[in-house]
């Protein structure tokens, strides 16, 4: 009891005169700059995670890239000269902002499909495979053995896309979506007219990423070694897992081999330096807001200190120590600090759940809590927040 008693005077003569409004509006402009900080830093977390693919449904894809030579008048009608060899692949994988490559493995032997339907539908097509790592959508059902009759494929759906609005159209044949292209049967008959075998096909998924049809690797290896043997299976396409593709190094590298690739798919990095520019400029405001904050903040605290400087002395000379009331003073302000951080991180985990629901409608993969960087920043603000305050009561009450 007495030591409750005592901190009720302590309170009563440090803190007295203290303003409520001067103290709410400081802590409302440190929260202002804190949660815009946080803000700035989840939105380049968020867009970093997007292009560099963190998610199995990466959405942008644009960290992905199809790889090939250009044609050119020189290699024209010389197909082994825009085929990659192992030189060059391991070169390219130890390019600038490279991070992986992988084969796009392609068949060497004939393959004519027909849909088993009344829309009579058949062609001559192409097949490839990629290594499991570079899909964006792996099906469950993903595999293949020899003697197996049923071969999944995975269709581009930009294929799909040109299949509904350009072929069906001047056709005259039904336009598919995915949900009946996928409940359709394809008989695809592969090898030549003298030893061939016929599969039957099923479209088990959609790529964004890989403008293809693609089957498991095991069945193009099987194909080419049993319908093709003997043919070069040097890869003409590769692809490619970049951490920037729209630097300047490595768009470079790629011109001086006279390599090409979707460039479409590049369009989105140069959102990159839009949301970095418009990150660093929030966080640069953020910084200032969190500067006058604490400014505002720490001259409250020196005022209110320099306004009870009469109770200061009467309670030194009582014998209270510079220690006891400095940490008196700093367990009455530094908690407010601190909720302001934490009222500020809960804004920024709210804004994230936010953005991953709004995003989840765009079939864009976000995290529902903010990334490490986030609290990262959070906890540093806590460190100097606390740091700043510390020293200006500690100063304040040794220089009365």
């Amino acid at each position: 009891m007495k030591q409750d008693k005592k901190k009720k005077l302590l309170t009563r003569l440090l803190l007295g005169n203290a303003g409520s409004g001067r103290l709410i509006a400081a802590l409302a402009a440190l929260c202002i700059g804190t949660t815009l900080l946080l803000l700035s830093v989840m939105i380049w977390w968020n867009f970093t995670e997007l292009l560099e693919g963190k998610h199995d449904n990466d959405s942008l894809g644009s960290t992905f890239l199809t790889v090939s030579k250009t044609v050119t008048n020189e290699n024209m009608g010389r197909p082994q000269l825009t085929l990659f060899n192992y030189t060059e692949i391991d070169a390219l994988r130890n390019a600038p902002q490279v991070q992986d490559v992988g084969v796009l493995t392609s068949n060497r032997f004939p393959v004519f499909a027909t849909l088993n339907s009344t829309i009579g539908f058949s062609t001559e097509m192409f097949l490839e495979a990629v290594p499991d790592a570079f899909m964006d959508k792996k099906p469950q059902d993903w595999h293949w053995e020899p003697g197996n009759p049923q071969v999944p494929l995975i269709v581009s759906s930009e294929f799909l896309s040109l299949y509904n609005y350009g072929f069906a159209l001047s056709q005259g044949l039904p336009q598919l979506s995915q949900q009946s292209i996928q409940s359709l049967a394809f008989d695809l008959k592969v090898g030549g007219a003298n030893h061939s075998e016929t599969y039957t096909g099923h479209v088990v998924g959609f790529s964004d990423r890989i403008s293809s049809v693609l089957v498991p690797e095991d069945f193009i290896k099987y194909g080419n070694e049993r319908y093709a043997p003997g043919v070069n299976t040097a890869p003409s396409r590769l692809i490619v897992k970049v951490k920037d593709p729209s630097a300047n190094e490595f768009v470079k590298y790629l011109q001086d081999r006279n390599y090409t690739t979707n460039t479409e798919q590049l369009r989105w990095n140069k959102l990159r330096a839009v949301v970095q520019a418009v990150t660093a400029a929030t966080g640069l405001l953020a910084l200032l807001l969190m500067g006058i904050g604490t400014l505002v903040f720490i001259l409250f605290v020196e005022l209110t200190i320099a306004r009870a400087q009469r109770s200061l002395t009467l309670l030194l000379e009582l014998g209270y120590g510079p220690h006891f009331i400095s940490m008196f003073m700093l367990r009455r302000f530094l908690p407010l600090v601190f909720g302001t951080v934490i009222l500020s991180a809960g804004l920024a985990v709210i804004a994230q759940m936010w953005a991953a629901g709004w995003a989840g409608s765009l079939n864009l993969a976000l995290a529902a809590v903010p990334g490490w960087p986030v609290w990262a920043a959070a906890g540093l603000s806590i460190v100097l927040l606390f740091a700043f305050v510390s020293r200006a009561i500690i100063v304040a009450i040794k220089r009365h």
